[in-house]
């Protein structure tokens, strides 16, 4: 006979106002092997705690089933609190009487009451048949890699690195900064972006702690928390950057120039490139796509002109292997593709741009010097209209979610262009204003009643072109007419998606993501940063939109958990893992196709049968890797896996006690 305690708590209101806990624990007593029930206000609290320990001492109980919240609460801290009363922490068992009781059935207390004594029911049944599980341990690779150069890695970077352990920062693009580069002004304070985040690059460049590998991407993962093995690819740069002394002297003779993305296609590049003159590593590149000599062999003016022989036309893409302990994505964000909205001309009106395009417009070191002009024809524009949510909270062309930055960098560019063109016109189109941060609301309302930016309530139904005119129709909700204004300027505020490669690089890496393609958190209260895989973390808008500052934020958290983790030499694992059993195995290895985390692979054992010695293949579980999702239980065929802490016996006692 198992000794079990039952624990009731009231959580409060929450479980007490809903569910009978007297009742719940009186019947609990009934229950095969109970011999001691307790019910308190708050369990969770230190003196719920310390009188569970002293009930587990004075009753000799050798399992704990605790009738409460969500185990994702607090699973942890009684595993803990039966742990110091000396007993194995995995010999406990939660029913969760909140999220599944009281809360989805606030109006019938009695059958939510009735409900609560079946899953204590079910909780004593299976604790009845749990086993003491003890905790490994694997050694750490004090090396973290940072996956996104723009300011969230930079920070990530710069905290771990300030800890002393390694770090490589690792870009896509010919040089970190990503979109903070881009920009002219911060809100709320109007300050220089370029004041901002270009010292931390330049940190970053010269940490000793710190590798920046840019023009490189992640190829593969493998391994699992405090060893991780990244394969990543460093593409063809064609330039020495060892022997390149950053000069500039060939980009100012290249004969070919092509549009510039970092201009947002309102500039030209020369095709050995830097991106912008404060790109770090201050190196150049050369567009392979569009580079006469790479194409058709004629050209090579750069390698003639270069003093240093840095020019390497043979240069090839490198494939290099490392090991890390732990991984930050901070992967950033792209803009939505706004010429889904025909309505919005689609991309064909060379004057209605994006917010992005108009930031290099109001750029001192922008396509036309600081100054708002229309791309079409230079011209000052006396009348501007900005128009917001466009790809954001529309479920039928574009995204369902609140971009939560447009509001604020929309009030921003009303605010320059007011101040940068005192005479003009600047209308704002706005279905709410949201400005949930500090001295957001203060800035907005200045944009409005000190500068003169007219907003109004309503969506933008068409944008057609008219002479050198963009007539922008809609409707002000708030006095019930529609508008419409001649604009010279109109600028879309678009949405935050994720980079395009998002989806393929989390499956590449091995976790999750949602519909949208951001990167999904392991809680998005207690574990903001976390992934579901261990010693993968988040940080900045690959996790959803955000500001600067939330994504500075979330990058100081993520490097906080890496350095947490790389306090440690050791690190115990997670016992509730799968184990195969291998006499049932076939080695069929289907376990491993279904398995999220990678931790399934074959390998080959050597058995005696009836004298001989045969070689066969067996599925083999990785525990740093197995975070106990139990996906490969169901798909064996064999029946020869099972999931510690919820094996086939233990599942199967509750469900024959559900039945009672």
């Amino acid at each position: 006979m198992k000794r079990i305690g039952v624990f009731v708590c009231w959580c409060g209101s929450n479980i007490g106002g809903v569910v009978d806990v007297p009742r719940v624990a009186e019947v609990a007593k009934s229950f095969p092997n109970v011999v001691f029930t307790q019910e308190y206000k708050y369990t969770c609290s230190e003196p719920g705690q310390e009188m569970m320990i002293q009930a587990i001492k004075e009753h000799n109980l050798e399992r704990v089933v605790v009738a409460s919240c969500s185990p994702r609460m607090h699973e942890l801290t009684f595993r803990k609190t039966i742990a110091r009363a000396g007993l194995n922490p995995y010999l406990l068992e939660m029913a969760n009487l909140r999220e599944h009781c009281s809360w989805i059935h606030p109006d019938n207390p009695e059958e939510a009451t009735i409900k609560a004594i079946s899953l204590v029911r079910k909780a004593v049944a299976k604790v009845a048949k749990v086993v003491p599980l003890q905790a490994g341990s694997i050694p750490i690779t004090k090396r973290a890699l940072i996956v996104g150069g723009g300011i969230a890695g930079i920070f990530a970077a710069l905290d771990i690195a300030d800890h002393g352990h390694e770090v490589v920062l690792l870009e896509k693009e010919a040089t970190i900064g990503g979109k903070m580069a881009l920009l002219d002004k911060t809100f709320p304070t109007l300050d220089c972006s370029a004041c901002i985040c270009t010292p931390k690059m330049v940190d970053a460049a010269q940490h000793p702690n710190i590798t920046i590998m840019s023009y490189s991407e992640v190829e593969s993962v493998s391994g699992y928390i405090g060893n991780f093995d990244v394969t990543i690819r460093k593409k063809a740069r064609y330039v020495d950057i060892n022997k390149c002394t950053g000069c500039g002297i060939c980009e100012t003779k290249c004969p070919t120039k092509v549009i510039s993305e970092f201009e947002q296609g309102m500039g030209t590049r020369p095709c050995i490139y830097k991106p912008f003159p404060q790109a770090v590593p201050n190196k150049p590149v050369i567009d392979p796509v569009n580079c006469k000599k790479l194409k058709d062999g004629k050209c090579g003016v750069c390698a003639k002109v270069c003093p240093t022989g840095a020019i390497n036309y043979e240069d090839k893409d490198e494939l290099v292997s490392q090991k890390f302990g732990a991984i930050v994505m901070a992967t950033g964000f792209e803009l939505f593709d706004w010429t889904v909205y025909e309505e919005y001309g689609g991309g064909r009106y060379p004057d209605v741009i994006t917010s992005m395009q108009f930031e290099r417009l109001v750029n001192a070191s922008g396509p036309t010097g600081g100054k708002i002009k229309r791309p079409s024809d230079h011209k000052i524009p006396e009348t501007i209209v900005f128009v917001k949510c466009v790809g954001s909270r529309d479920e039928v062309k574009g995204k369902k979610y609140c971009s939560r930055a447009c509001c604020m960098y929309t009030a921003k560019h009303a605010t320059q262009a007011c101040e940068k063109l005192p005479g003009a016109d600047v209308y704002v189109f706005y279905m709410d204003v949201r400005t949930p941060g500090k001295m957001y609301d203060e800035f907005y309302t200045r944009t409005t009643e000190e500068y003169g930016a007219k907003y109004i309530r309503g969506r933008v139904s068409k944008i057609y072109q008219d002479g050198d005119k963009l007539i922008v129709l809609g409707e002000d909700t708030l006095v019930g007419k529609n508008v419409e204004i001649a604009a010279d300027l109109v600028v879309l505020a678009t949405a935050m998606v994720p980079v395009k490669e998002a989806s393929e690089l989390a499956q590449k890496v091995g976790f999750s993501y949602d519909n949208d393609g951001f990167f999904t958190e392991a809680h998005p209260k207690l574990q903001p940063v976390d992934t579901n895989t261990a010693g993968i973390f988040l940080a900045g808008c690959c996790q959803g939109p955000k500001d600067i500052p939330d994504t500075v934020a979330q990058a100081c958290a993520a490097a906080s958990k890496v350095t947490a983790l790389f306090s440690k030499d050791q690190l115990a694992t997670n016992p509730m893992i799968s184990e195969v059993n291998q006499e049932k195995c076939v080695g069929c290895l289907l376990c491993s196709k279904v398995c999220p985390y990678k931790a399934i692979s074959g390998k080959e054992i050597t058995e005696r049968v009836h004298g001989q010695e045969i070689t066969r293949t067996v599925a083999d579980v990785n525990s740093g890797l197995c975070q106990g999702c139990g996906a490969c239980v169901p798909e064996c065929r064999s029946g020869a896996l099972n999931l510690k802490g919820f094996t086939n016996d233990q599942l199967l006692a509750e469900v024959d006690a559900a039945c009672l």
